[in-house]
């Protein structure tokens, strides 16, 4: 017996998920100049890193539902996310997958992140973010399309 889907863990997860985004579009409309002051970098790292983890989260909560979805670290969630079907397999690869590995820059080598970097990640990026959260919200609207429920 397949486990359902849980719209308690799932929506709070997306509304956090878009907050997080909200913040990092306004830090993103800042210029570089400005974005090296302050505490921008820092709220940045902040906001990233709950948006990204909310992710994975979501992804892990999906897969424990799914026969055969049970991967350990991020990255892995990512692929399979895409192999079994919740996400288009470029999708996973090309975009979950790098997610997953700022992910883990952002927790475990916060003293290597490059400011420019991250500065140009909230502005063109956050898109992919927003792609993953409409698959969700799709999928809590028609689980059935993974052969799923939802309590």
């Amino acid at each position: 017996m397949t486990l359902p889907l849980e719209k308690e863990a799932i929506m709070p997860r997306l509304d956090g998920i878009r907050k997080n985004i909200v913040k990092l579009q306004l830090l993103g409309e800042l210029s570089l100049t400005d974005f090296r002051t302050g505490d921008n970098f820092d709220l940045t790292q902040h906001h990233l890193r709950l948006a990204l983890e909310g992710v994975f989260h979501l992804g892990s909560h999906i897969l424990s539902r799914l026969p055969g979805g049970r991967p350990v670290e991020y990255a892995g969630v990512a692929q399979k996310l895409g192999e079994l079907g919740v996400v288009d397999v470029a999708f996973a690869i090309e975009h979950l997958v790098p997610m997953a590995k700022l992910r883990n820059l952002l927790v475990h080598q916060y003293s290597d992140i490059d400011l420019e970097r991250i500065h140009s990640i909230i502005k063109t990026h956050l898109v992919d973010i927003e792609r993953f959260l409409r698959i969700v919200g799709d999928l809590v609207e028609h689980p059935e399309r993974l052969g799923l429920t939802i309590v």
